[in-house]
């Protein structure tokens, strides 16, 4: 019969020789599956830059909408800006006084 350290040593040798069996399998068996996957990878990136690029061109178009109702808004703010100008000069002095008192007390408040 073998003695006690030989047989623990020889076991050892086993599940050492068995476990890197098992482990090349996993490897091989992981390899074999990526391909199968990587053709549905493409198409699904390709689907995902899609949708994103249409998403993009959404976002800039909103963007130039937003961008002219801006000037939009700037031309009706110098206009009121210049009548305000213009009926300012036409006032009497004790009518912008009056104005001006009528402004700070809004102002106050």
């Amino acid at each position: 019969m073998m003695s006690r350290p030989m047989l623990l040593v020889f076991l050892l040798l086993i599940l050492i020789i068995t476990s890197q069996f098992e482990w090349k399998q996993q490897l091989v068996f992981d390899l074999d599956s990526t391909p199968s996957i990587s053709p549905k990878h493409p198409q699904i990136s390709k689907r995902e830059e899609a949708v994103k690029e249409k998403i993009i061109l959404s976002q800039e178009q909103k963007i130039q909408r937003l961008n002219e109702l801006v000037r939009s808004l700037r031309k009706q703010l110098q206009q009121c800006r210049n009548n305000n100008e213009t009926s300012d000069r036409n006032l009497s002095p004790l009518t912008e006084h009056v104005i001006r008192l009528e402004r700070q007390q809004i102002l106050e408040n």
